[in-house]
């Protein structure tokens, strides 16, 4: 599953991440823009997408590549 964490305080908001990595990246937000105020804000939950962003942008990187190389190797 994918895990997005809301920040109770503004409207950042992580990416669609695996349940630690959110986690640490809403608690890091707090650390920075919140220093005096314990971490809240809800979690919102993907389960249609249990790879999270990382599994496609992983495909992005593997087409960009595949276009890029060739084109690089015919000079």
């Amino acid at each position: 599953m994918a895990y997005r964490y809301w920040c109770g305080d503004c409207g950042h908001r992580t990416l669609w991440l695996r349940q630690s990595d959110a986690e640490q990246k809403h608690l890091d937000h707090y650390v920075t823009e919140h220093p005096r105020i314990a971490p809240g804000g809800r979690i919102e939950i993907n389960d249609k997408n249990p790879e999270g962003v990382s599994g496609s942008l992983l495909v992005l990187i593997a087409l960009v590549l595949l276009l890029v190389l060739p084109a690089a190797c015919q000079r």
